[in-house]
């Protein structure tokens, strides 16, 4: 189990874990797949920040969202300060404080970030699992995050909190472990993903299967498809984003000196905002594989609550925990509205839930960003 080591970052970090490292749980307990297939044993990446207390019941779960991984706050050395992606929100006197909880956060099963995914090697075999990696579901992940729980020796996290996917495994979780987990707290998320939520995500699948490199799955890792997980990533990007975000960011903004291409140059990009796309695009495929994107995207489109009973109500009907589901104005991969049906979902059944809705111009990807008020309500709803 790793801790952050205590060092001086300089004030830019002040209230940051500081320097952390990764750690590795192999579970050669197999594993069965909701959907079908197996794994005889795999491994799961970790972080954690804090420390646990004596009786183990201040931990915090940190679940990520599609292309988020393990490394959620601090900076692995002095020349890698890449902060970690919820870094905003995790460390010493932050909402989730590392003065007081023991914050894990882990890569999902079928990852491509140290957790065993279709890039990891089959011990079989000798060769990538690729598509021969069984299909993998919003419950796989929870299971495999309980079973790390459990290696950790604790018996109860005091709460899972997440974003997006991340939202939908903090509910999976209370309905699958319902005396396991005390608090949830689910951010821009819904119990089941609309028709078009769904169309985005066939299009960036498209692009990347009909990449010529992406060869059904079995590329070389020296040579993925760029084109087709740039484009799909891209595509993804603009739903995490809000029209009047973008606006007030990009407008119409050009680059200087191509404000009048000529005939030859008429399709390079030369708005800031399609160049901001590309960056989005060529960064993404450095550190994602592409059939973890397929992979992933597919389990968010059979996310389903309402299979559970065939309703919320019978999903939710042996929850124990105290549910925040928080919403924002601008978000329209995932609206209000979604957020809004699981709590009262949740009320007409007579389980303690709330839902707060913030104000916000920056779309889907507002629970990422520096928010005063939704740091305020997970640290209210964390003493309550």
């Amino acid at each position: 189990m790793n801790n952050p080591v205590d060092i001086t970052l300089g004030r830019e970090y002040e209230g940051d874990v500081g320097i952390v490292a990764y750690s590795d749980y192999f579970c050669a307990e197999p594993l069965k797949f909701e959907l079908g297939g197996e794994l005889e044993s795999f491994n799961v990446r970790y972080e954690t920040y804090g420390r646990l207390n004596d009786d183990k019941s201040n931990a915090i779960l940190v679940c990520h969202a599609l292309t988020g991984d393990h490394h959620a706050a601090g900076v692995y050395s002095l020349d890698d300060r890449k902060s970690g992606w919820w870094n905003n929100i995790i460390g010493p006197n932050k909402p989730l404080d590392t003065n007081k909880y023991f914050v894990i956060c882990s890569n999902c099963i079928g990852g491509c970030r140290g957790t065993t995914g279709p890039s990891s090697i089959n011990p079989k075999t000798g060769e990538r699992y690729n598509l021969s990696f069984p299909a993998v579901t919003l419950r796989d992940m929870v299971a495999v995050q309980e079973r790390l729980i459990t290696h950790l020796g604790i018996k109860k996290l005091a709460m899972a909190i997440g974003g997006s996917m991340g939202g939908m495994q903090c509910l999976q979780w209370a309905i699958d472990f319902p005396d396991r987990i005390g608090k949830v707290c689910a951010l821009a998320t819904t119990s089941r993903q609309n028709a078009q939520a769904i169309a985005f995500n066939e299009v960036g699948r498209s692009a990347i299967m009909q990449d010529p490199v992406w060869n059904n799955g079995d590329y070389k890792l020296e040579r993925v498809p760029s084109v087709g997980l740039g484009i799909a990533r891209m595509m993804a990007h603009i739903t995490y984003l809000s029209d009047k975000g973008l606006e007030g960011k990009f407008g119409r903004e050009q680059r200087e000196g191509q404000k009048t291409p000529d005939g030859k140059e008429i399709f390079k990009p030369s708005f800031a905002i399609e160049n901001y796309l590309h960056y989005q695009g060529q960064s993404f495929v450095n550190r994602f594989d592409a059939n973890t994107y397929l992979y992933f995207t597919r389990a968010l489109d059979l996310f389903d609550l309402r299979q559970y009973g065939g309703s919320l109500e019978s999903a939710f009907r042996d929850m124990k925990a105290k549910v925040l589901v928080v919403g924002f104005t601008s978000d329209w991969l995932f609206p209000p509205a979604q957020n809004r049906e699981i709590v009262k979902a949740l009320l007409r059944i007579k389980k303690t839930a709330s839902y707060a809705e913030i104000k916000s111009d920056l779309g889907h990807d507002s629970f990422l960003i520096h928010s005063p008020k939704l740091y305020k309500l997970i640290e209210y709803f964390l003493d309550v």
